[in-house]
Order: structure tokens, then C-alpha cells, then sequence
């Protein structure tokens, strides 16, 4: 029986709907016939409408009953997609669209999926969506639905990342994939994140928490801070948090460790399920960035149970009205967990949330 009390009962996926904006200009992108710049800059304007500039709210029924001020929630599900993927996915077919391939490649676990495959819906690009036969991910008609040829393939998320980039590289598509030559690109544009709140706080908080899985938002946002911070454009750069399911990242034993380099976890130990899975890795394809944005800002990382990720979610719900993703919790999850053993002294902090239901 359904509970009318949880969340995660009847989980329904967001529903992309495009403008009428959005699909004239998508028109012209598709257009064949006009030049390849007048095409590329139509599709910078449907980036620039719909991608990042995403809310930062003050959290305040959280502030009263953990006892902490200034608490503010970056939420990524404000994007196309309802996460932060989008900032990738459009980045990466843009780059594609310019340099003149016709088909993208990714591995995903559900959300990157359906942004990439909208992204290059926008652009008239073929998409190719790699998935693990043993997820459980609710949005993959939604793939299929722009076009997106979905393939379920035998392993790990990180065997069909590796075999996605290797299809890619045979059949001569753009590899959209964690880890590889698009990497910079990838960091840069969650760097993005950084540069908003900025914009909104004139200054970097003291702290800011977000998930990871492979690390690339932590590394993004670390990296966005630390050019901020360069050009004397704030005070500091924020200590990081970080957050992920228990025992089934390695950036988050690794940090515990003291270690420098991420060390992969043993396959065998992890077992994703509906609520882990966007979270899960044995080896995170960007850990090392985001292990040393973790170091050098003296930070924490916190494992999570599932069970504190589906509390965590409802109780958004319930009291700040926000349909939060479980997985998207576990940074602010995180955070709540070092105030909880030190009291951190007030000042302002950020939790990057990076999906919605």
C-alpha cells in the first residue's frame, strides 16, 4: 500500500516542456540550410534561457530546527531536466554541434540521460544513452520520448561508461562521457554554479556542501571559487562538504583515509538501489579533483544511508515545500552531520541540491 505520508510513493520524473522560444530557436539550430554560426548561437540563446541562474533560497524552517543560520539551498532542479546535468549536457552538445558531429554518446544512471538526450533533441543531433541493465531508473521513456536511443548493457555504471567511450570512439560520436578528454569543459561549466552564488552573496560562504558521485560538481564549484577567490572578487574560498552513500564511494573513503589519490572501492561491496544509485561508484571518474578541493580546503565528507537520504527527502517536502530527489540530499545530510559534532559558529553556508522528483 502507498503511504500518504512518503514522498517516494507514486515517484513521478520532471516533464521538459519547451517554450515557444525555445522551439523557434531550436528550429534554426536544426536548420541545415543556414551557416553553422547563426545555428551555434541559437543554440547559446536557448542555453542562456534555460540552463543555470538556478534559485538560492534561504532555508529557514531548516535553520530553526537544526539550530543553524544563514542556511541556504542552491537548488539545480530549477534546470530543463530538473538537475544539474543539464550544464554539461548543453555544454557538450554545443561543442559537438560545432565541430560537426552528428551522434552523442554517455553512460548514464538516469538524469545526465535525459539531459543529454534534450540537448541534442534541441540541436537535431542523434543521441546514444547507455544504461546498466540492473538500474532502476523512472526516466527512461523520457529518453526515448526526444529520440534518444536508449541501450541497456551487462555491468557496472563505470563497464559501460568504458564500453559507451569505446563505441564512440569506433563509430566516430562524441563522447560525452565522465573522465575523458571533455572533462575541462565539463568542470567549467559547473564552475558556473559557483559564479551564481557569487552573484547573490556578493562573497563565497563559509561552507558548501553538495553529493558526489564521480566528483565533477564538487571539482566545478571548488574551482569556480578558487577564480573568484584569485581575483580578489571574495573574501575566501568555502570549506567543502561532501556527501555520499555509505561505504559505496570512494571519494568519501578516500577523504576519511587521508588519502590524496582516490582509491577505487571493490565492485563486489556495492549494490545500488532505486534511492543509491545516482550516488554509487567503486571508481569516481573525477575523484581525485574533488579530492583535492576537499583537502585543500581543510573540508568533510560524510557516508549517508539510504534511510537518511529518504527522510531527508520528505521532510523537504513537508516543511520547505521543495521535491527533492533522496540521492540530492546527501550534501546537505553531510553538512548537518558536522554541525551536529561541532557546532559550527554562524556565518553563511550553502547545500547545492542538485535534482528534483
Amino acid at each position: 500500500m502507498k503511504s500518504k505520508n512518503n514522498l517516494l510513493d507514486g515517484v513521478t520524473s520532471p516533464v521538459i516542456k519547451d517554450t515557444t522560444e525555445v522551439k523557434t530557436l531550436s528550429a534554426i539550430v536544426k536548420d541545415q540550410t543556414l551557416g553553422i554560426l547563426e545555428r551555434t548561437e541559437a543554440f547559446e540563446d536557448i542555453i542562456d534561457l534555460e540552463v543555470g541562474d538556478t534559485n538560492l533560497t534561504r532555508a529557514r524552517t531548516l535553520e530553526r530546527d537544526y539550530d543553524l543560520r544563514q542556511l541556504f539551498i542552491k537548488f539545480e532542479g530549477n534546470n530543463p531536466s530538473g538537475t544539474q546535468k543539464d550544464r554539461i549536457a548543453f555544454a557538450q552538445v554545443l561543442d559537438a554541434l560545432r565541430r560537426g558531429f552528428d551522434t552523442v554518446a554517455l553512460a548514464t544512471c538516469g538524469n545526465y540521460g535525459v539531459a543529454c538526450a534534450y540537448a541534442a533533441h534541441l540541436a537535431g543531433i542523434k543521441c546514444k544513452v547507455f544504461m546498466p541493465e540492473s538500474y532502476h531508473s523512472v526516466r527512461t521513456a523520457e529518453i526515448e520520448s526526444f529520440g534518444a536511443e536508449l541501450i541497456r548493457t551487462k555491468g557496472s555504471y563505470e563497464d559501460v561508461v568504458v564500453f559507451s567511450s569505446e563505441m564512440a570512439k569506433t563509430y566516430e560520436w562524441y563522447d560525452a562521457n565522465p573522465g575523458g578528454a571533455n572533462t575541462p569543459m565539463q568542470i567549467s561549466a559547473y564552475a558556473e554554479i559557483a559564479r551564481e552564488i557569487y552573484d547573490q552573496l556578493r562573497d563565497a560562504p563559509k561552507y558548501l556542501s553538495c553529493p558526489v558521485s564521480n566528483g565533477t560538481v564538487l571539482a566545478g564549484i571548488y574551482r569556480g571559487f578558487a577564480s573568484l577567490y584569485k581575483r580578489g572578487k571574495t573574501s575566501r574560498i568555502p570549506i567543502f562538504v561532501a556527501g555520499s552513500s555509505a561505504n559505496k564511494n570512494p571519494i568519501i573513503s578516500s577523504h576519511l583515509k587521508g588519502l590524496e589519490v582516490c582509491e577505487d572501492i571493490d565492485p563486489k561491496k556495492i549494490k545500488e538501489t532505486v534511492i543509491n544509485e545516482a550516488l554509487i561508484n567503486w571508481h569516481s571518474f573525477d575523484g581525485d579533483e574533488a579530492l583535492h578541493a576537499l583537502r585543500e580546503t581543510k573540508g568533510f565528507a560524510s557516508h549517508v544511508t539510504d534511510r537518511q537520504l529518504k527522510e531527508m527527502s520528505n521532510y523537504l517536502y513537508k516543511k520547505e515545500g521543495m521535491r527533492i530527489l533522496p540521492s540530492s540530499c546527501a550534501g546537505l545530510i553531510a553538512l548537518l552531520d558536522v554541525h551536529k559534532q561541532q557546532r559550527l559558529i554562524n556565518d553563511r553556508f550553502v547545500a547545492v541540491i542538485t535534482a528534483k522528483y
